[in-house]
């Protein structure tokens, strides 16, 4: 079944889109003149949690009965003059949207500038009353950023290690029946010279790059609570007698 754009019911609710196609948000309600009971303005409301609300009329818009796609830009709908959406909109108010809209608007006689432009209207004589509710979420955004970086640091290191040497010692024995042969070889008196080399140790270092460890970077991620608070807006609705000479025309 076609769907049209003048029924508020399928209107309610629907998504939004302006003349390039960006998301706007959803109709939160829908303005009518009380003279041809058709509607002539709807309310958005967009934003992060639904709070911005922006009048748009609904001339030349195209309702394919799920979206609503309007004639107009994002930025121009809302720089759009600010309404109460919960109060009537009156001729006043109804010029100055006009004008925002580059839209023409007639000089309405002195009746007509005491019609008030209905909201909201329904197929039923109940009305309907709305609150708002406290939508939370959550969003990733880049905190920060942590990199490793390697760098040569020079620590002085001391070790103990051993080393020996040779010293001299002069030994002497008396001559015996063993070593006499040997101390009687060579010339009875004469002078001689003997000597031997002596050797030690030093400490010797050398250097050699030995791997350690691997290190690498890792996220964990930590859950904590945060408290976000708003103000919340709801409709209250009460009975109140209404003189019928004010509504006799």
């Amino acid at each position: 079944m076609a769907v049209s754009i003048f029924d508020p019911g399928a209107l309610h609710g629907s998504a939004v889109t302006d003349r390039g196609g960006k998301k706007l948000g959803k109709v939160y309600s829908v303005y009518y003149d009380n003279e041809t009971d058709r509607p002539e303005w709807v309310a958005v409301k967009s934003g992060l949690f639904g709070t911005h609300i922006s009048l748009v009329p609904l001339g030349n818009a195209e309702f394919d009965g799920r979206e609503l796609r309007v004639p107009y830009d994002k930025d121009q709908i809302n720089a759009a003059p600010h309404h109460d959406p919960d109060r009537e909109l009156s001729p006043s108010d109804e010029a100055e949207l006009f004008r925002h809209y580059g839209m023409p608007y007639g000089n309405p006689t002195a009746a007509e500038e005491d019609r008030p432009i209905a909201r909201d209207p329904r197929a039923d004589d109940a009305m309907t009353r709305s609150e708002e509710e406290l939508q939370v979420g959550t969003e990733a955004y880049e905190a920060g950023r942590v990199r490793l970086r390697k760098y040569v640091v020079t620590e002085n290191v001391t070790r103990t290690v051993p080393v020996s040497r040779e010293e001299v010692r002069v030994e002497r024995e008396p001559i015996t029946e063993s070593n006499q042969s040997a101390a009687m070889e060579g010339p009875s008196i004469s002078e001689a010279e003997h000597e031997i080399t002596l050797h030690e140790e030093r400490p010797v270092i050398s250097k050699q790059a030995v791997p350690k460890e691997r290190v690498r970077l890792d996220t964990d991620t930590v859950t904590e609570q945060r408290q976000v608070s708003d103000q919340l807006r709801k409709e209250q609705i009460d009975a109140e007698s209404v003189d019928a000479d004010r509504h006799s025309r």
